[in-house]
């Protein structure tokens, strides 16, 4: 029976797939529209998959619970806040601090002399 579910999973993967890079970008309305008819994933042609306001995001997860799969959760990918490779990436790679101010200390320092200051030091106000 999970071989079953796995197939049936995977099948649906591609029709989501499928549907996502086929989509029709309304860039008027900043909606995404469905090209085509997608019977496995319960949307018919013309329906709205993607909006900026007052709208329902498309769930894979519910279309996986229609079809009563078993632990709809160990086919999707976790949350990038609950955990995965984007938590990690968030946490130990992208608020690394740059390494080149240790590489500044070590280097030494070379003090530069201040520029002539024109007018003494009035600027250019002339008193």
């Amino acid at each position: 029976m999970s071989s079953n579910q796995k197939e049936l999973v995977e099948e649906l993967k591609t029709e989501w797939k499928k549907l996502w890079s086929e989509k029709l970008n309304d860039k008027v309305r900043a909606e995404g529209i469905a090209i085509n008819d997608y019977i496995q994933l319960f949307i018919d042609k013309g329906t709205i998959i993607h909006a900026n306001r007052d709208f329902k995001a498309l769930n894979f997860k519910e279309i996986l619970e229609q079809y009563e799969v078993l632990n709809p959760e160990k086919y999707l990918l976790p949350n990038s806040d609950v955990g995965g490779w984007g938590k990690f990436v968030k946490n130990n790679i992208i608020n690394q601090k740059p390494k080149t101010r240790k590489l500044e200390a070590l280097l030494p320092q070379v003090k530069k002399d201040k520029q002539q200051l024109k007018k003494n030091g009035r600027g250019w106000l002339h008193t």
